[in-house]
């Protein structure tokens, strides 16, 4: 009853909405920040027909929902801030009983530390999705990283990262301990200094630029960001460039004994692996 039926509610409720949101000029990251999901995800459900439900009239409810919905928001404008959700479910049995579940869901946790778990997991997860294949021409010789902070995060301790560093060994990733706070200097430095200008991006990685004989191919690099409309800096010896306001992409070309770098930045890990994958197939 709530299993595969109430996904397709909830999928074609989400498409349908991103749908009016874009032919209204909200850009596709305005969109998936309101509905919690990512660019690509909006990108996938906007060029997709709607999804099938098993009856039209189901189809016209959700239609409806959708277009109230998006209406409102629009109305509300893309920088506004969703801080409470209601839930209400219910199911109709014979004999007139009825069984009814009404929640607020406010997506805030309870207390930092809790907020701070979650951050962690998403972290391993995020490793979880990285794919090998398109990775195994791109891990840098020190090791790849995958750092996210909290809003508002200030100094190297307010970020997470994983101890060490993340290799290939015999075709897997592996990396030998949990993510911690300030597990990454280098990284977190990379981070903070990008919140300092882009504040919502809260989430970077690493990986290896392609190469030429003489040493990064930044014609390929930038050639790439432009097909995906991301903004890209350069950060030489990891120091961003002035009058930067927009990141996406960081390029440090290296120098003698410093190995060059490419970082993604994104609004969250999961976000982070779409956009990472996004980068190596245009390599």
């Amino acid at each position: 009853m709530l299993g595969e039926i109430g996904s397709k509610w909830l999928d074609r409720l989400h498409q349908q909405v991103a749908k009016d949101l874009r032919a209204k000029g909200w850009s596709q990251v305005e969109i998936a920040d309101i509905l919690g999901t990512t660019q690509s995800t909006i990108s996938r459900q906007i060029m997709k027909k709607p999804i099938e439900l098993n009856a039209s009239a189901d189809e016209s409810t959700i239609d409806g929902w959708a277009h109230e919905l998006s209406q409102a928001l629009i109305t509300m404008g893309p920088q506004s801030n969703v801080v409470r959700q209601r839930l209400v479910l219910e199911f109709q049995f014979g004999g007139n009983s009825t069984l009814r579940f009404d929640k607020t869901l406010t997506g805030m946790d309870l207390d930092v530390d809790q907020e701070q778990r979650s951050l962690l997991r998403r972290l391993e997860w995020a490793v979880g999705r990285l794919d090998i294949r398109k990775l195994s021409n791109a891990m840098p010789a020190v090791g790849l990283n995958i750092a996210s902070a909290l809003a508002g995060a200030k100094v190297t301790e307010d970020v997470a990262a994983f101890p060490g560093k993340i290799t290939m060994v015999e075709g897997k990733l592996r990396h030998h301990e949990t993510p911690s706070f300030g597990a990454s200097a280098h990284l977190a430095s990379m981070l903070l200094q990008v919140m300092n200008k882009d504040p919502e991006k809260v989430a970077i990685l690493n990986i290896k630029p392609p190469l030429v004989s003489d040493g990064v191919n930044v014609e390929k690099v930038m050639s790439v960001c432009e097909d995906l409309g991301y903004k890209i800096s350069m950060a030489p010896k990891g120091v961003i460039e002035k009058g930067v306001s927009k990141v996406d992409i960081l390029l440090d070309e290296g120098a003698f004994g410093w190995e060059p770098s490419l970082y993604v930045l994104a609004h969250n890990p999961l976000e982070l692996i779409d956009r990472c994958h996004q980068v190596l197939s245009g390599f």
